[in-house]
This record gives C-alpha cells, sequence and structure tokens, in this order.
C-alpha cells in the first residue's frame, strides 16, 4: 500500500512484515535446494571438526540474527533507503543460511557441534581444517559482531532512534561476519565454501561502506 507521496503507507503494518516473513522463510527453503545443487556428486567431505562444517553451523546463526534484525527494523522504519537495505540483507542472508544448512546435511554431519561455537577459528596447530581437536585444550571464542541479549532487546523496545540503532548493531554485526569469512578463506581450500565466503566479504564490506553513509546522514 502506498500514501500519496508514493511511499509505503504505515496502515497495516503486519501485512508488510508478514509478507516479509514469509519471503525470507522462502529464501532460507531456496538456499537449501541451491546447497545441494551446489555441491558435487562426488567429493571428498569435511570432516565434522573441519572449518567448512565449523563456517556453515555458526554462519548459520550469524546470519539468522541478520535476519530477525533487518524484519525488526522492516516494521519500526519509514526510511526507505533503511528499508530496502533491510530487505536485501533479509533476503540474501536468509538465503545463505539455507544453503549452508544443505551443506551439512549433504555431508551427512550434524547441524550442531559438541565443539563450542568458533572452534573452527583456532589456530591451524589447533584445529586443523580436516582434522581432529582436542576441545578440552581450546578456549571458545566470542562470535565476531553477533549482537547481545540486551542489545537486542533494547532494540526491539527502541522507538525513534530504532533506525540509528539497527545501522549500529548492523554493521558491527557485517564486521564480524567479514571477519569469520576471512577466516574461512584461511583455512578452506574447498570450492564451493570459499565461493560463498568470498561473496560474503565483498557484499558485506559494500553494504558497511553504504551503513555508515547511511548512518551520517540521519
Amino acid at each position: 500500500m502506498t500514501d500519496a507521496d508514493g511511499g509505503v503507507s504505515p496502515a497495516r503494518p503486519w501485512l508488510r512484515v508478514g509478507a516479509m516473513t514469509v519471503a525470507a522463510l522462502l529464501l532460507v527453503g531456496f538456499g537449501l535446494l541451491a546447497g545441494q545443487k551446489l555441491l558435487p556428486a562426488e567429493s571428498s567431505d569435511p570432516l565434522t571438526t573441519s572449518a567448512e562444517a565449523g563456517f556453515a553451523r555458526d554462519m548459520q546463526t550469524h546470519h539468522l540474527q541478520a535476519v530477525d534484525m533487518s524484519m525488526i527494523i522492516l516494521e519500526k522504519s519509514d526510511n526507505q533507503a533503511i528499508r530496502t537495505l533491510a530487505y536485501d540483507i533479509a533476503t540474501a542472508q536468509g538465503q545463505q543460511a539455507g544453503q549452508m544448512f544443505a551443506w551439512l546435511t549433504m555431508w551427512n554431519l550434524p547441524q550442531a557441534s559438541q565443539e563450542p561455537a568458533m572452534t573452527w577459528m583456532m589456530d591451524a596447530d589447533d584445529h586443523d581444517s580436516h582434522g581432529t581437536s582436542d576441545s578440552d585444550s581450546i578456549t571458545a571464542m566470542t562470535m565476531p559482531g553477533l549482537a547481545t541479549y540486551d542489545q537486542m532487546e533494547a532494540f526491539r523496545a527502541s522507538t525513534t532512534d530504532a533506525d540509528s540503532m539497527f545501522l549500529e548493531l548492523m554493521i558491527a554485526h557485517h564486521a564480524g561476519g567479514v571477519d569469520m569469512a576471512e577466516g574461512l578463506l584461511e583455512r578452506s581450500t574447498n570450492d564451493v565454501v570459499t565461493s560463498l565466503a568470498d561473496r560474503m566479504v565483498a557484499v558485506q564490506v559494500s553494504e558497511i561502506n553504504y551503513m555508515n553513509e547511511l548512518l551520517a546522514a540521519l
């Protein structure tokens, strides 16, 4: 629904948010199919302790928080530039999360690991990309850029400052995602996985620059 100026009408916000939620879920499903089609029929599949498997698990968690943040700002914001960005993030990262879920399924690996999150980002001497690790000797890393529970609750409750909060949280979130993707690129030679990680770095660096511009303009 549009107003007289051609903008998005504030009427019935549940309609637009509901439609966006459906779209995000559909993109996750499309990602599952894409992930299955992109994997070669015959390959040396990563082990459950590999960097590829750890990246697929942890980046799903990371991406799904970005989708959540995007859905929140779509309900709150009237800034069309921010709404368009949030839509792009939700659809792209929802699709990629589905793709990474499909990788683990095709590799016959569990979606969850007994190792702490981010164990795969340890030094190669401690955690080889296709080897095993002694998780008792590794201190778990904090997932970079992930918003805390308190930050998410404050964002959900935000009103006039919602746009700036979204941009600040998402800039930090993207920076953490870039760190994770670059960490995978240092540890993997799997063409399918590194191809996605390369795209993540390029897109998220570009979006960080754009979000800084949007934030400065508020």
